[in-house]
C-alpha cells in the first residue's frame, strides 16, 4: 500500500451567506492513495483512526494518523467476523464513542435474506481499533424499500444520540447507472433517535431530506454535525459514484429534524482542486465540524479505486467552505 503525507493548505476566509462557494486547493494530493472509500474518521488522544467500505480483502480496513494530514493503513480488519444476518462486502462504516467510553460503529451489509439489498448493522468494542463485535439483530432493514445504507452517528449538545442513514431504493430498480434511471423511487436520508448505547432506537424515524430532480438518481452518504452557532448540517452525496457527477454536497436547517435547505451548490465536484478530483463523495465531518474526509477516484470515472482526501472546512451561518 502506498503512503502519501500531505500539507493542507489553508486559506483564511469569512464567507457571508450571499456569497457562492469559493473553491480552494485542498491538497497536494490524496492522504491515502490505495482503495479507501467511503471513509469515516474520529479523533481519541491525539491520534485520528479512519474506517473504510471493504478493500484489500479486509470487511472494515483502518489507517490512523497523528495529525490529519500523514496516514498509515494498519492492514487490521476493525470487523473480522460479519453478523448471522448479513454478508460482504461491507460498506460505509461510521464509529462513535459512547458516553461510557465504549464505542459502537455502525455499517452496512449485504441481506442473507434478499442478497439484492443492504441492512444497517451495529457492532460494539471496548477500544476504538476493536475487533467489532456485531450485533445479531439489524438496525435498519427496510427490505421492502430498499434496504438501508450509510448509517452514521450523531451526539448532540444537549447529550441525545441519533443516527442517520439512506433508504437504499434505488436498489429496487429503474434503470441507468445505481438504479433509479426513471427517478421513480426517493432515496431520503433519514433520522432515528437512539439511546445511550448508540443502539436502541427511541420513538420512530423521520425522514430528513429526499431526493430532488437535480440530485439525479439517488442522495446518499449523510454526515451530520451541529455548528457552534447551532446550525445543524447535514452533509451527503448526490448523483451515482461511479459517474461524473457524483459530489460531496449539505443542507442546513435550525433543529436537528429540519426542515433542511440544501445548498444552492455543491462543496466538491469532479475537477476541483486544481481537475484532480474525480467523482469526490462518501464524506464524513468530524465532531467540531472543522475537518472532513472523503474519497475521490484515481482515474476520472473509474471506481476501482477510491482514494481518501482531507480537507478542513468553514461553517459560517448556512454556508459550509474549503478552509
Amino acid at each position: 500500500m502506498f503512503l502519501k503525507t500531505i500539507t493542507l493548505l489553508l486559506a483564511a476566509a469569512s464567507l457571508s451567506l450571499q456569497l457562492p462557494i469559493q473553491k480552494r486547493a485542498l491538497s497536494a494530493g490524496p492522504v491515502i492513495t490505495s482503495n479507501f472509500p467511503d471513509p469515516a474518521f474520529l479523533q481519541l488522544d491525539g491520534t485520528y483512526y479512519a474506517f473504510s467500505t471493504t478493500a484489500g480483502g479486509l470487511n472494515i480496513p483502518m489507517a490512523t494518523s497523528p495529525d490529519f494530514s500523514s496516514w498509515t493503513v494498519t492492514g487490521t480488519d476493525a470487523l473480522p467476523t460479519l453478523p448471522s444476518w448479513g454478508t460482504g462486502p461491507t460498506w460505509a462504516p461510521d464509529v462513535s464513542q459512547l458516553d461510557d467510553g465504549t464505542f459502537v460503529m455502525y455499517f452496512a451489509a449485504v441481506s442473507t435474506s434478499d442478497t439484492s439489498k443492504h441492512c444497517v448493522g451495529t457492532a460494539t468494542s471496548n477500544t476504538v481499533t476493536g475487533p467489532y463485535t456485531p450485533s445479531d439483530t439489524p438496525f435498519a432493514c427496510p427490505l421492502d424499500q430498499g434496504g438501508a445504507i450509510d448509517a452514521a452517528g450523531f451526539r448532540d449538545s444537549d447529550g441525545t444520540r441519533y443516527v442517520v442513514y439512506k433508504i437504499d431504493a434505488n436498489s429496487l430498480g429503474g434503470g441507468g447507472i445505481c438504479g433509479n434511471g426513471d427517478e421513480s423511487h426517493d432515496t431520503p436520508l433519514t433520522l432515528q433517535q437512539v439511546g445511550a448505547d448508540g443502539v436502541t432506537p427511541v420513538g420512530s424515524a423521520t425522514t430528513i431530506l429526499s431526493r430532488g430532480p437535480a440530485d439525479g438518481p439517488l442522495i446518499e452518504a449523510p454526515s451530520l454535525v451541529k455548528a457552534a452557532d447551532g446550525t445543524y448540517v447535514l452533509f451527503f452525496s448526490s448523483n451515482c459514484y461511479n459517474g461524473p457527477d457524483y459530489d460531496v454536497s449539505y443542507a442546513t436547517a435550525p433543529s436537528v429534524t429540519g426542515p433542511y435547505t440544501k445548498s444552492g451548490a455543491a462543496l466538491l465536484v469532479s475537477g476541483d482542486d486544481g481537475g484532480m478530483l474525480n467523482s469526490p463523495g462518501g464524506a464524513s465531518v468530524g465532531i467540531g465540524g472543522t475537518q472532513l474526509v472523503f474519497h475521490s477516484d484515481s482515474v476520472a470515472s473509474n471506481a476501482a479505486v477510491r482514494q481518501m482526501w482531507t480537507a478542513g472546512i468553514t461553517i459560517s451561518g448556512t454556508t459550509v467552505a474549503i478552509s
